[in-house]
């Protein structure tokens, strides 16, 4: 990467930075752009450099985001051969980005519903790609023997995703997060899921 590139990802990132902390403190549709600038150390027309508007701005936060994840998840189900033990550690490290990074959090899982371009038009590919780990837990389990063929491994996914995405949202929006056991969270959701695919046991 030359010079040049590495200062122009640089300023991007620090845009992207600033525009976490801003669309978290004020909200996405009270935030300006000029409170981005200043946030971010640049002259206001600087954003429309390498972001379209506000909302294409957002969107990119999503997309940023959602590689970090998936490239995350992948470091931590590295090495980890049965699927079952995959889903209890998908979970857990879900739930550990939402505590380690609230604003993000606050940002993809609340601020993001509210743009209609995401809500009607938007196809979140990246987002597809980081449940389809899931999935593909799922159609493993199912090839050893240890999860029922019946299982739908999209409908699952998706299932998944909603318990992790709403108990996440509780947390954001939790005033006293010490009671919010999010480690317990993880194991639950994940039990429920294994403990309700599995096989059922013989019968004697």
């Amino acid at each position: 990467m030359s010079k040049a590139e590495s200062r122009k990802s640089e300023k991007r990132g620090r845009i992207t930075d600033a525009a976490v902390a801003v669309f978290a403190e004020r909200g996405f549709h009270a935030a300006r752009v000029s409170d981005i600038a200043r946030r971010a150390g640049v002259a206001d027309g600087t954003i429309y450099l390498y972001f379209k508007n506000k909302e294409d701005l957002l969107l990119s936060i999503f997309e940023d985001q959602m590689d970090l994840l998936r490239s995350g998840l992948d470091e931590t189900l590295q090495g980890i051969e049965d699927p079952r033990e995959r889903i209890r550690r998908f979970a857990t490290y879900h739930f550990r980005m939402v505590r380690e990074h609230r604003n993000v959090a606050e940002v993809l899982q609340v601020e993001l519903r509210l743009s209609t371009k995401f809500i009607k038009d938007y196809r979140p590919q990246r987002l597809w790609d980081y449940l389809g780990v899931f999935a593909q837990c799922v159609r493993e389990g199912q090839e050893q023997g240890l999860i029922r063929p019946e299982v739908v491994p999209f409908s699952t996914m998706w299932a998944f995703f909603g318990a992790l995405d709403q108990i996440g949202m509780q947390w954001v929006l939790a005033r006293n997060k010490d009671k919010f056991n999010l480690d317990q969270a993880a194991l639950d959701v994940a039990e429920i899921f294994i403990r309700g695919m599995a096989v059922d046991p013989p019968t004697s």
